[in-house]
């Protein structure tokens, strides 16, 4: 039988060991615990009884509950089958990196080399609820994740987003940091980040263990398409509503609450921005440096003057701009390709001049203005006169090709390769 396999996300400091450490103590099953992290295993010393090395060269410590801990030296599908094959476990615990994204993580799981003696039952996301009520939810201070990730491409705050829209598990920790108001401030935001997501909120990473182990909840299809600001795309509509969340039973430092808490009541706004003409790519890039300090998310394909053939996914999230190429309109292949593309998605939108080539972004916001901002992104498009212009000539610092990536900042402008 595979062994059940749940991949523990969160930002640096959010409490993923501690809530981990927690499960080690409290549960009766054996549980294999990998980090994947660079430097030492962080997890707490007083479990570590002894150390010894696999084969391989991973770092392996023997925890007091029997556990073994693995810290990754290399690929981790290769890692984690090496430890399959070593050792007798019920259940495997992947601590991932406070800066490593959770998709390609648990593809591996899913579909990858590791699919085969493991089951990957859950993705689980840790929320720091004061640094992402500061961060996310106040907006008087800046994130403290900033900078890039781990491959030095991406800001951190736009990670962490990443982190809670792909995961089947948001578990809000440190709620002793914040009241009762703010800490449902944070639940709000988050239901309207990832609808699907089951949101509990503990204090201390004390949470059963059945909540994380063996739980049942990961859905591949449902973890990549759930993300709010996919949702708000694919249905060009607000998310008013509650998406039947298990809230309740990590209320277990507070009051019982059985009340919805709709993104409404806190000013959260989910809307859409589409148009089927190019941002002019200067007040385009002049835009993204002037974003309103109520935007949280914006997300989508962004059509840029002067790049017909490349199409541009815009991330934005705390105060920085991501824009990279993420594939090519399917108007900028040969006229057969383009057939059959259209053939296979019937439900194209497709403009007889521009072809499928357009702007289409997920916003959401706190007490956000939505009409001001679709004002100041319809002023970044181009004129009826620039229509007629060269394009080619115009200044523009967006990226070119597959793996180049722009970054744009309310302090400075800084393109990355």
């Amino acid at each position: 039988m595979a062994v059940p396999v749940t991949v523990l996300c969160g930002g640096l400091g959010a409490g993923k060991t501690t809530l981990m450490t927690h499960v080690l103590e409290t549960d009766d099953r054996d549980v294999a615990v990998v980090v994947n992290d660079v430097g030492a295993v962080n997890v707490d010393e007083t479990l570590v009884e002894a150390r010894t090395d696999l084969e391989s060269g991973e770092e392996v410590l023997a925890l007091e509950n029997g556990c073994i801990c693995c810290s990754l030296g290399g690929e981790l599908s290769r890692s984690v089958v090496s430890l399959w094959k070593e050792y007798d476990f019920d259940a495997l615990v992947v601590e991932a990196s406070g800066v490593g994204e959770p998709e390609p993580i648990a593809h591996q799981f899913a579909r990858g080399p590791a699919a085969g003696p493991y089951d990957l039952d859950a993705v689980v996301t840790v929320v720091d609820a004061r640094q992402f009520y500061d961060a996310f939810v106040d907006g008087d201070e800046e994130p403290v994740q900033q900078g890039p990730d781990e491959d030095g491409t991406r800001p951190l705050a736009d990670l962490l987003l990443e982190q809670v829209e792909f995961c089947d598990l948001l578990v809000v920790n440190k709620c002793d940091l914040v009241d009762e108001t703010e800490r449902d401030r944070v639940v709000a935001l988050l239901e309207t980040l990832q609808p699907r997501a089951t949101i509990l909120t503990t204090e201390y990473g004390r949470l059963d263990p059945a909540e994380l182990l063996e739980s049942g909840r990961f859905d591949l299809t449902a973890a990549r398409e759930s993300a709010g600001w996919k949702r708000a795309i694919e249905d060009d509509e607000t998310t008013t509503e509650r998406h039947g969340h298990d809230r309740d039973a990590g209320y277990e430092h507070s009051h019982a609450d059985d009340h919805a808490h709709p993104p409404e009541r806190y000013g959260i706004t989910v809307d859409t921005y589409q148009r089927t003409r190019p941002f002019h790519p200067e007040r385009f890039v002049d835009l993204l440096a002037t974003l309103p300090d109520g935007l949280v998310r914006a997300k989508g394909l962004c059509w840029v003057a002067g790049r017909e053939r490349q199409a541009l996914t815009m991330s934005y999230a705390g105060t920085e701009t991501t824009l990279e190429v993420t594939g090519r309109w399917i108007a900028s292949f040969s006229e057969q390709q383009q057939e059959t593309y259209r053939q296979s998605q019937p439900d194209l939108s497709w403009d007889d001049e521009w072809g499928d080539r357009e702007v289409r972004l997920a916003l959401i916001g706190r007490d956000l203005e939505v009409d001001a901002l679709e004002a100041r992104l319809d002023e970044c498009l181009l004129t009826d006169a620039e229509m007629a212009d060269d394009w080619s000539a115009f200044e523009n610092p967006t990226p070119t090709s597959m793996g180049e990536t722009m970054t744009v900042s309310s302090r400075e402008t800084e393109t990355i390769d």
